[in-house]
This record gives C-alpha cells, structure tokens and sequence, in this order.
C-alpha cells in the first residue's frame, strides 16, 4: 500500500509539473474550483479594459517625458542653453544613473507604499520636472532636471511589471506587457507627431519651440496622474468595476496563482534568494543589450533619419511609422509567444531582423534603403527588451523574490542608458549604429545560453519527481518549487 501511495504521489507530481498555470500539488490535490473558460475570458476582456489603458497611457506619459530629450536636440535646445555635443550627451547619460539606483528599492516599495500612492506620486513629480525643464537656461539645470526624471521614473516600469502579475496569470502576461513596449513605440511617434506640432510653437510667448515641448507633455503628464489616482487600485481583485461574481472568479485565479504570487509578507530571505540566481543575471545582461538598442534607437531615431538627409521636421514626422511598425509586430509576437509558452526563441527571431536592419544603416547603401532598415531594427528594439522582461516575470516566484529580481534585472539593464548617451554622438552615427548591432549579436549567444539553462533546470525537476536523482537543492520554494515549469 505504501509503494502505492508513494506512486500515486509521483504521478500526481508529475500532473502538476505540466501545468503552465503553476499551482501547488497541494491545491490540485484538494480539487480546487475551476472557472469557465467563457467566463473567465469575458473578465479577462474586462479587466483589460479598465486596466489596460491606465497603465499604458501612464507609461506612455513617462516614455514621453523621458525621450523627448532627443526631439528637442534637432529644434536647437543644445545651441540654446550654449551644450556641446559632449554636454549633452552626458545630459542623455546622467538620467539612468538616478533611473537604476532606485529601481529595485522602488520595486520592492511597491506593495508597503500601494501601487495607487506609489505610481501617481512618482508621476506628479516627474510631471512637474518635464514642465520646469521648458524654463532651463543652462546645462547644469538639464543635469539636475534629468537627475531628478530618472530617481522617479526608476519605479515605474518595474512597478508596472509587477502590478501586472497581480492581475493576470503567467500565460497571460507577455501579451500584456507588450502593451507597455507598445507605449514605448507610441511614445516615439506620438511625441514625433506632438514635437512637429509643438515646434510650431515657435516664439510664442517669446519662447523657443522646445521650450513648448516639454511645458505641454509635462501639462499632458499632470493630467494622467489624476487619472491613475483615481482609475488604478490597491487591489485588483476587488477593483471597483467588478461585481459580485467577477470579484469570486479573481479569488479564484488568486488562489490558482498562489504558488506564483506567495505570501504578501515581506522577507528578505526571498530577496537574498533572487540576488543569488543565476537567470536574474543572465536576464540583466540580456537586458542590458537589448536595451542598448531601445535606449539609443528611441531617443536619437530623429538624429538618425535626420543624417540619412531630411530635414528637422522631417525627421520628427518619418520617426512616426517606424515606432508603430516595431510596436505592432511585438504585440503580433508577444501574443503566440504567450499562446505557445515560449520566450527565448521569439527574441532570437526578432534579432535576426534587428542585425539586418543595422548592417544596412552601417553599410554603403542609398537613403531609401536605410531608413528601410530602421523599421527592420524597429522590431528587435522593442521585441528584445519586451520579451526579455516577461521571460523573468513568469519564471520567478512568489512576489518578494520576483519584486527583486526584477528590479535588479531593470538596474543593470537600464545602464544600457548610459552607454547609449555615449555611442551616440555626432552624424552620421556609425559608432553607435554598430555599436549596437555589436550587442544584438551578442545577444544572441546569450539568449541562448539562458534557454540552455532554464531547460536543464526543468529537467533537473523531471528527475527529481521521477526518482532519478535525490533533491539535495538548497531553496525548493516558489519558482524551485518541483510543479513550478519554467517557459522556456
């Protein structure tokens, strides 16, 4: 009888290991309630509705403030406050020392501040610095308004990511967090398109045309912080547009992602845990190339077209269908990816393209042909970072652990920030162009690696379960848990 038990406990063991929804044995041994496929992707679509446009037009508000930086240079901000090229690519650097210092406190603050207190606090503050940047008369006050955009903006990307795994389960939210990428495109042609108007601007008031541009988006910013204040809550599952019944069917899903969210207390035993795993490493630097790209293409794409032979305005309104091409391909990407409940191969797809598309801005080709080519980088820059960042989020439990890791994984990541103020200098780009395709490739191999890697861990787990090998890991909780399956 008890090698019958002891069988009957391996096959269930086995069952769990399968199941992409990641729910302790324990759980599925007692039954638990299921919901209705129909039901529970008519909340999905509810949820989505409510949550979905909060966090991306915030997001977008914050891309905005951040990378207009670069619409500003070609409407002669650097002439006007008397930056050299050097100056003010160190101003384009300087933000992302501040942005990757408090990005995991930010993160791990996230459930003891609230997200509605955190988020709408962070956005007020660097909505007022976007609009006292229109008022700059030298470089030391760009140094010190970039200092202060990148201490607060810091916590929001994480803290996004994060709200995100409180609401949707981990087959659902690389399809959300695309959404997020998307807004970073959107950001790119929405503030090209907001810059060409802006810029029209011109001496009214008696102020230069970029003064105007940062006084509006920061105007534009303060407005979306009172919506995320009273539109974003604490806790979604009893969010205030669920009724009775939607309200029981995400207790439901609560307790189907127990395994994966864990407990709300802090411990840093968790935090000890994810500064000591080797894919949170792996990640950031994967992170870190990737993000070479998204930093560099978003913030200089109008310099870049601009040294293909357009013009200022031009060169503001081109950047339009490039941002929105890469954007639309990641939630095309982001979508089979979660369908499938696969990562790394879709961001070595997506690679591929970005190589191509570098190689012929850097080669000796005509015009046409390359600004071709940034809408082929377009997909790798958004793609790469996107994917990347999902990949982490649903193979890391439970919260605390996950808070940290991600955190982590965004503070060496967004270094790449740095690096893309420096390569970055003067037309027609060819240092930063290949310094970029420089990193894909190595990109490439890392991603690789990383997928290696997690394979083995869950065939380490397969073994276990079966009796093969004996468990002598030292953590065996959360995401080491032997029914936790990592996405490859």
């Amino acid at each position: 009888m008890a090698e019958m038990n002891g069988h009957h406990s391996l096959e269930n063991k086995e069952a769990a290991f399968t199941d992409d929804n990641a729910r302790s044995s324990t759980e599925v041994g007692l039954g638990e309630e299921t919901i209705d496929p129909a039901r529970e992707t008519k909340l999905l679509a509810k949820l989505d509705l409510f949550f979905v446009p909060i966090i991306m037009v915030v997001y977008l508000s914050c891309f905005l403030d951040r990378a207009n930086i670069g619409n500003v240079k070609t409407a002669g901000m650097p002439e006007d406050i008397g930056a050299t090229a050097q100056q003010f690519s160190t101003a384009v650097s300087i933000f992302y020392a501040t942005y990757v210092t408090f990005e995991s406190p930010w993160a791990i603050l996230l459930k003891k501040i609230t997200p509605r207190y955190l988020i709408t606090g962070l956005c007020v503050v660097w909505s007022l610095v976007t609009i006292f940047s229109g008022f700059i008369t030298s470089i030391g006050g760009l140094y010190a308004t970039r200092l202060i955009l990148g201490a607060c903006e810091g916590g929001l990307f994480p803290g996004l990511n994060l709200y995100l795994t409180m609401v949707y389960k981990r087959e659902e939210q690389a399809k959300r967090v695309s959404y997020l990428f998307v807004c970073t495109a959107l950001a790119g042609a929405f503030g090209g398109l907001l810059a060409y108007a802006i810029l029209h601007m011109d001496g009214v008031a008696g102020y230069a045309g970029w003064r105007w541009v940062y006084i509006i988006e920061g105007i534009f910013s303060i407005i979306v912080a009172v919506i995320v204040w009273f539109g974003l809550p604490n806790d979604p599952s009893n969010a205030y547009f669920l009724n009775a019944e939607e309200k029981h069917l995400m207790q439901i899903r609560a307790r189907q992602r127990a395994a994966y969210m864990g407990s709300d207390d802090f411990s840093w035993e968790e935090i000890r845990i994810a500064f000591k795993d080797p894919k949170v490493y792996l990640s950031g630097i994967i992170q870190f190339m990737q993000d070479i790209l998204l930093y560099g293409f978003s913030t200089f794409l109008p310099s870049i077209i601009k040294s293909m032979g357009y013009n200022s305005l031009q060169s503001q309104y081109l950047t339009i269908p490039v941002y929105l091409v890469g954007g639309f391909v990641f939630l095309a990407f982001a979508f089979v990816s979660d369908r499938m409940t696969i990562r790394g191969p879709f961001i070595i797809f997506a690679n591929i393209f970005g190589i191509i598309g570098y190689i012929l801005i850097i080669t000796n080709t005509p015009y046409g042909v390359k600004f071709f080519a940034t809408f082929l980088c377009a997909i790798a820059v958004y793609n790469g970072p996107g994917l990347n960042m999902t990949w982490l989020n649903v193979n890391t439990a439970p919260h605390y652990r996950r808070a940290a890791s991600i955190g982590f994984q965004q503070t060496i990541g967004n270094t790449a920030g740095i690096v893309a103020g420096q390569i970055y200098r003067t037309s027609p780009y060819l240092l930063g162009n290949a310094f970029s395709l420089g990193a894909l490739c190595v990109a490439q191999f890392l991603v690789l690696g990383k997928w290696l890697y997690i394979r083995k861990l869950n065939a380490e787990k397969e073994k276990i379960i079966s009796g093969e090998i004996e468990d002598t890991r030292k953590v065996q909780t959360g995401d080491r848990a032997l029914d936790f399956k990592y996405h490859l």
